[in-house]
């Protein structure tokens, strides 16, 4: 049996049983001890399960290791609540507000990033930003271009939501104007014509 087949099992076996020992894993599935182990290991590692226990055994034993899924394998429902929040928080706002109300989102985010010190020269701040938003999931980089430099983001960390609130890519200028002390604007959006880029790119000047 394939080992990513036999992980899935695993998996699946702790969506509905929920925690359980490698013995427990083993039996049920009828996988051996040692080749659960490796496999709770492996799915330890990368993150998709979690140590979340233990109970003692019968005498003197060892207490024995409970795992269950983690919380990243578990998902949330932030995405629907954000949705239903931006509505209710925006939707009652003029425009002029609105954007203003990104804008004091925005600073209050780039506040949790930390202090960057302004004295650093361009291109080690652009280090430390892109640093700061790959923690945050935003798969980014920076280069240099003709009008200055660029910031580039290969993933959304909003892509749940951003086709019905495209305003959090304003949220995002701001972001990154609050953080590069510059001003930033929005060049490219992924999947956009006319040339469905890839990125999307912000202009920092």
């Amino acid at each position: 049996m394939p080992a990513a087949t036999s992980r899935q099992r695993i998996l699946n076996y702790l969506k509905k049983q929920r925690p359980a020992s490698a013995a427990q894993i083993g039996h049920a599935l009828n996988i051996s001890a040692a080749d659960v182990r490796h496999h709770l290991s492996i799915l330890l590692e990368d993150g998709r399960i979690a140590l979340i226990g233990e109970k003692r055994g019968f005498g003197r034993g060892r207490p024995v290791n409970l795992y269950g899924l983690s919380e990243k394998s578990l998902g949330d429902n932030f995405p629907p609540l954000t949705d239903v929040v931006l509505d209710e928080l925006l939707k009652k706002l003029s425009p002029a507000r609105r954007a203003g109300a990104l804008k004091a989102i925005a600073a209050k985010l780039a506040l949790q990033f930390g202090d960057l010190d302004p004295s650093l020269p361009m291109a080690k701040r652009l280090e430390v930003v892109v640093d700061q938003l790959n923690k945050r999931h935003y798969q980014a980089r920076w280069e240099a271009g003709p009008q200055g430099p660029r910031i580039l983001f290969a993933h959304c960390p909003y892509a749940a939501i951003i086709q019905d609130h495209p305003e959090l890519c304003q949220m995002d200028e701001s972001l990154l104007g609050e953080r590069m002390d510059a001003a930033a604007r929005q060049l490219a959006k992924m999947g956009q014509p006319p040339a469905e880029s890839m990125y999307c790119v912000f202009h920092l000047s």
